[in-house]
């Protein structure tokens, strides 16, 4: 078996670096180098994302069975039926017309669809509900919030129009903001128009916010470290900015702190995984 100093060898002359050049990189000794080459010593764990991006290899690669794995992935716990049922009792006892309204429009157009995961195995009604009870456990028990969470990927993903749902205009008009279906080009050449648009309306730029949160905890682990990587750029240059505008709208101030911790805490952990 490959040792973990014969990886950091091996990486570190495939990168043309000298093992001064590469303790120069990551702020350690040249010796320091030496011993771990000579598996005399490990690298503490705060150094080793920075070791192995530098070598160009992943943390797996560097570790390899280094690191005994005891552990097994569990399965998904949602329940799209308690979601539901929890969302619907919430909206009639509160009278929020366009949210009961969404819920049944909203289930009848994600039927059968199944969310991007590892498994594959999960209701993609799943997405929207989780979203609207994001929503509400941040205090948001606003009926257009909660109808634009349940709706928001209607339009992308069922063929239905923005003129279709059913809730009023504001809803219409968010919904209508965040998907890409309703914009010309690839994805590169949209994002910079469709977040500038998003940016101009907080009931859609909470709802992108909700989106990403839930994407990079859920949907992620269903991505190649490419995208995992591609991700985190486009959620540090267009999403992060969103929670400005956040934070500048009274009724969403709150939430967009919230927002803000749980996914830059997310974004740093992919960083340090990749």
């Amino acid at each position: 078996m490959t040792t973990t100093g014969e990886k950091i060898i091996l990486a570190r002359k495939k990168a043309s670096l000298t093992q001064e050049k590469l303790a120069e990189k990551i702020g350690v000794s040249a010796q320091a180098i030496s011993l771990w080459e000579r598996d005399e010593s490990l690298p503490d764990t705060g150094r080793l994302p920075l070791l192995a991006r530098e070598l160009h290899i992943s943390l797996d690669e560097l570790l390899g069975d280094e690191i005994p794995r005891q552990w097994t992935l569990q399965p998904h716990t949602f329940s799209a039926e308690h979601m539901y049922t929890y969302l619907k009792a919430k909206a009639q006892a509160r009278g929020l017309t366009q949210t009961l309204a969404a819920l049944p429009f909203m289930r009848e157009k994600h039927a059968g669809a199944m969310r991007k995961d590892r498994t594959g195995k999960v209701p993609y009604a799943v997405h929207p509900l989780t979203l609207a009870c994001h929503a509400w456990a941040m205090g948001l028990a606003d009926d257009d919030v909660l109808a634009t969470a349940l709706l928001h990927d209607v339009v992308e993903d069922t063929g239905t129009t923005p003129e279709e749902l059913p809730a009023g205009e504001r809803v219409r008009e968010a919904v209508r903001l965040v998907s890409y279906n309703t914009y010309s080009g690839s994805r590169e050449e949209v994002n910079p128009i469709l977040y500038a648009n998003i940016a101009k309306n907080p009931l859609a730029a909470l709802i992108k916010c909700l989106d990403r949160c839930h994407n990079l905890a859920c949907m992620a682990d269903a991505f190649s470290r490419k995208k995992m990587a591609s991700y985190v750029v486009e959620t540090e240059k267009y999403v992060m900015p969103l929670l400005d505008v956040l934070k500048e709208t009274q009724e969403y101030n709150n939430a967009a702190w919230l927002l803000r911790y749980q996914i830059l805490t997310m974004v740093e952990t992919f960083k340090r995984l990749l």
